[in-house]
Formats: structure tokens, C-alpha cells, sequence
């Protein structure tokens, strides 16, 4: 069904989600939540098989989508990727100086990159929602935005949050993901199920090693030939829209209400609150600015970049999964809280910029 692919219907129920699990956390249904979240199911409880397993899935599909816009989209050229990859750029560097500004030490150094991400699903869902008489190339600079936003958090992932690794497992696993691309190339009635092992064997080897296993979905996804990854991600799309990225909000919003007065709250709190939505914006509309004084690609209104700077503060997903790696305890669960509301403000500044510069165009447009 063409819902189950659509960006709003996704951003929708990303959010729902995020509500459900909130309201849960801070229900009589509490406790039997976290019971079901940390419930026993072969070697991972419920909650990891979500957040490391299902999303391996998410990241799988984000990996597919880079190769593709940088062999045939809008990163296969480099004067179409200066614009958004300086985007992009900018907005990790000032969200994450704005964060680091605000705590100031405290221990709390740590939770840096999770300001610093832009939830691709969520944003162009806002976008969807409210920018329907914008040019194509907006969503376009949005789209490539946040792809590369991806590859970053990729990045961050893997070189700030991989510990006591194992190097034995990882050394089996490249063998394994490489054979994984190479029989994708060659695409037989007994491959899939082949193909399907051999990704399970993957994403559980990069587990053992020590990095995070949605590092497998990435590494999958980019070795994989271009038309099996395609129909891939047409089958696999509908899942993630309608079940993984639901899962993962309902189990990463399942947090209580912070105890603490407002006074109280942990620095890393207002650190995100800011340096998400704001940072963001700033970041990402200097950087496309100045990539565009450069000269690459074709020129955008500074109106047009900021709204795609608002929708880019919308963390969401992956900021949830940045805090989960980052923190532990009440500290963990202030920031989700922070994640969600920054990601709320986010939705609501570039998703008011967005419909704004889409009345502008409905009126001048024949």
C-alpha cells in the first residue's frame, strides 16, 4: 500500500510512538514495560533486539539510499554534493560546540554527537506535510542533507563508541560482508536465503567485536549491488516506516518524568534542548551559504535554506540512539526527554519556515 511508503504517514507514527512510550513510562503500566523491555530473548533482551537488531535494518536502507544518491541522485557530482556536504558539516560542528559550551566539563563531554543528527524520516515527513508547492530541489537539498547527515553519524558511531573491541570477530566479519556483495552481483533462485544468513552472520559478528552492530546494516548496505538493493529497500521500506522506527521511539520514550525541579536538571538537558533545533539551523545555514558563495551547485534563497536548516534540528532516531550510547541512568533519560522536545521545537520552527516559503511559492506559481 502506498501509505506504508509515505513520508508523512511515517513522520506521523514516528511520533504517536514517541507519545505512546512516554505516556507509558509515566502510567501504571510502567513497570510491566520495562519488564517486557528487558526480557530475556536468547543472547539480548527485547529492548537491545530493537535498538541493535531491527535498526541494523533502518541503517541497512539509509546505506542503500547514500549509494544510490551518489552514483545516480544528488550527490553524484561534485558540484551537486559541495552545497549539502558543507550543510551537513556545519551542522555537526555548531550543534556540537553549542553543546560542549553549555556543559562545560561536568562529565558530560561524552554526549556531544547527540545534537548533532538530523532524523531523515521524520524531517521529510515535515517537509511532506507542509511544503507540498516547494521546488523539487529543496527537498532534494533536504534529502542529501540528510544522507550525508547519516554517513556522519555512521562515522561518530563507529570511532566514539566502540569499546573493549574484539578484533578477531571483526576480521571474520569483512570476509563475510564481502562475500555478502560479491553474490549479490549474482542474483540466482538460491541466493536470497544465502544472502540473508550471510547478513545475520554479519551484523552478529560486528555485535561480538564491540562495535555497534547497525554498523553491519551500513557496511551491507553499501557493498550491495545496485538493483537487488533496490528491490531491497522496496520491500524492506514499508517495514522500517511501519514497525522499526515506531519500536525503536516507543522503547527509547520509555522514560519517566525527571524528579528533579527544573533547576535541577543536568546540564546535558539544556545543552540539547539548544544546541539541537538552534545549532542546527545555524550550522547548516552558514555552511550551505558559504558552500554556495563557493559555487557549487544551483543557488537556493537564503529563505528557501533556512527552512531545510529548521527541519534539519528534528534529531529524533538517531540523537535517540546517540543518548543511548552516550548515557546511563536518570542523565540518559533527562536527555531522551530533551531529544524529544528539541526535536518537537525543531519540527515545529522549520515545519512553520517550510509552509511559509510554500504559500510564497502556491502565489507567484501559475
Amino acid at each position: 500500500m502506498a501509505i506504508l511508503r509515505s513520508e508523512r504517514f511515517s513522520a506521523l507514527l514516528l511520533l504517536g510512538a514517541a507519545a505512546v512510550g512516554l505516556v507509558l513510562a509515566n502510567s501504571p503500566a510502567a513497570a510491566l514495560s520495562h519488564e517486557i523491555e528487558s526480557f530475556g530473548l536468547g543472547p539480548l533482551t527485547v529492548g537491545h533486539w530493537i535498538k541493535d537488531g531491527l535498526l541494523a535494518v533502518f541503517f541497512f536502507l539509509a546505506a542503500v539510499e547514500l549509494k544510490h544518491e551518489l552514483r545516480h541522485g544528488e550527490l553524484d557530482s561534485p558540484a551537486k554534493a559541495l552545497v549539502p556536504t558543507v550543510a551537513a558539516v556545519g551542522g555537526v560542528v555548531v550543534p556540537a560546540l553549542a553543546y560542549l559550551l553549555i556543559v562545560r566539563g561536568n562529565d558530560l563531554d561524552a554526549g556531544w554527537p547527540i545534537p548533532t543528527a538530523t532524523d531523515i524520516a521524520f524531517a521529510l515527513g515535515v517537509l511532506a506535510i507542509v511544503g507540498r508547492h516547494l521546488p523539487a530541489r529543496v527537498r532534494a537539498l533536504l534529502l542529501a542533507l540528510a544522507v550525508i547527515d547519516d554517513l556522519i553519524a555512521i562515522l561518530i558511531i563507529a570511532a566514539f563508541f566502540t569499546t573493549d573491541l574484539q578484533p578477531i570477530p571483526l576480521l571474520i566479519a569483512l570476509p563475510v560482508i564481502l562475500l555478502f556483495g560479491w553474490l549479490s552481483h549474482r542474483v540466482r533462485a538460491w541466493t536470497l536465503p544465502v544472502l540473508i544468513v550471510l547478513g545475520v552472520a554479519a551484523w552478529a559478528l560486528v555485535l561480538v567485536s564491540g562495535i555497534h552492530p547497525t554498523i553491519a546494516g551500513v557496511a551491507l548496505g553499501l557493498v550491495m549491488a545496485g538493483a537487488p538493493a533496490a528491490r531491497a529497500r522496496h520491500a524492506l521500506e514499508p517495514w522500517s516506516n511501519t514497525a522499526i522506527l515506531p519500536l525503536f521511539a516507543l522503547v527509547a520514550a520509555l522514560v519517566p518524568r525527571p524528579s528533579s525541579s527544573v533547576a535541577d536538571l543536568s546540564p546535558a538537558f539544556w545543552a540539547v534542548i539548544v544546541a539541537l533545533p538552534l545549532g542546527k539551523l545555524v550550522g547548516i545555514t552558514v555552511g550551505a551559504g558559504l558552500a554556495q558563495r563557493l559555487g557549487g551547485g544551483d543557488r537556493l534563497p537564503l529563505p528557501d535554506i533556512v527552512a531545510v536548516a529548521g527541519l534539519g534540528g528534528i534529531g529524533f532516531t538517531v540523537s535517540l540512539l546517540m543518548n543511548e550510547l552516550a548515557f546511563e541512568g536518570d542523565v540518559a533519560d533527562q536527555v531522551t526527554l530533551a531529544v524529544l522536545i528539541a526535536s518537537v521545537a525543531a519540527a515545529v520552527i522549520g515545519g512553520t519556515l517550510t509552509a511559509v516559503r510554500s504559500r510564497h511559492y502556491a502565489r507567484i506559481t501559475p
